[in-house]
């Protein structure tokens, strides 16, 4: 192995590590199958399955036609025969179609077969916006989905957690809904281990510790609030950040034990305000922590309009300079 591919092995971007974590799931059982519209000899949309093709052939690594609820409905039939499939859609606003076979079918399975079947698939897809791209390219709609019963939601913000994330959901006996934010695709690099490890569902992770305010965020919009928690810290502000990691089932306990700390919160996401998840965050706290509460909670989030074009991103998505704001309104309350 020449010292380029040891430095790309140990040192990936998040579009990598998940391209890492399919093939060493690949590799460690052959029930685990990609499909999906150009994932195979194109490599898929963003390149995240290039090389897979090559390595596993074309009964593992399947080009599909142009048809969500094909492909989300195959891998429904190819995960109660027991295969463990993970079909990728292009972009996660394309999911609509494949929508019913998600909710009525992938998440109801177990239940409906009184445990005599479950559904062990993972559906991929880029998600988010901040790369110019139309709007069915860029919304941030992860809230549907942890709507419904018997779905896992999992968004990673490293390439870390990325691989670790992927292989644990590939192996979890349930549908796994794995949305990855495109926006942070190849922002960064992480030292990534080349061995197998898998990271916990269901387990969030502090970012950073603090005592003063409580951020919770997830996917791309962790970057941004860690960088609004460093230029605050030189006004004296200490901020804890929360990376959810898992939105369905949610870590509540580790967020009502870091507001139990703060009693101050803020809560940010990319998508839009209402029905969002910081409604539910904050709800929870509310519930079980409420008289820990020392300042209104916060939301900076994306707005209740359709997803703008082009440079008008940079007013929708939540950004250090929205951030910081909230965090001082909180602090100071």
């Amino acid at each position: 192995m020449s010292t380029e591919q040891q430095v790309e092995i140990q040192n990936l971007t998040l579009v990598q590590a998940v391209r890492d974590g399919l093939r060493g799931e690949m590799q460690r059982d052959e029930d685990v199958v990609v499909l999906g519209e150009d994932v195979g000899q194109n490599g898929g949309v963003f390149r995240a399955t290039e090389g897979l093709y090559e390595e596993f052939g074309d009964d593992r690594v399947i080009d599909t036609p142009l048809a969500e609820a094909g492909i989300v409905g195959t891998a429904v039939g190819m995960a109660a025969y027991g295969m463990r499939p993970v079909p990728e859609i292009q972009f996660s606003g394309f999911m609509y179609p494949g929508f019913d076979q998600i909710v009525s079918h992938a998440a109801r399975f177990r239940t409906r077969s009184r445990g005599r079947f479950t559904v062990p698939m993972v559906l991929r897809a880029p998600y988010g916006g901040g790369i110019r791209a139309p709007e069915h390219h860029s919304e941030s709609k992860e809230a549907f989905y942890t709507h419904e019963a018997g779905l896992q939601v999992v968004v990673p913000s490293t390439p870390y957690d990325a691989k670790g994330l992927l292989a644990a959901s590939i192996r979890d006996p349930d549908p796994v809904v794995f949305l990855e934010p495109k926006l942070i695709y190849r922002a960064f690099r992480e030292e990534v281990p080349d061995d197998d490890y898998t990271v916990d569902l269901g387990e969030a992770a502090v970012r950073r510790e603090g005592e003063d305010v409580s951020l919770f965020t997830w996917g791309a919009m962790t970057r941004p609030s860690l960088d609004a928690a460093e230029a605050v810290a030189e006004e004296g502000i200490d901020v804890e950040v929360v990376d959810l990691r898992t939105l369905s089932p949610m870590d509540v306990e580790t967020i009502v034990e870091s507001f139990k700390r703060t009693g101050r919160a803020v809560v940010v996401h990319e998508a839009p305000k209402t029905g969002g998840l910081a409604g539910e965050i904050t709800a929870t706290i509310q519930e079980e922590a409420l008289y820990h509460q020392e300042a209104p909670i916060a939301r900076v989030t994306g707005f209740d309009v359709p997803y703008p074009l082009y440079a008008l991103e940079d007013y929708y998505m939540p950004e250090h300079a929205r951030i910081e704001d909230a965090i001082r309104d909180t602090h100071d309350a």
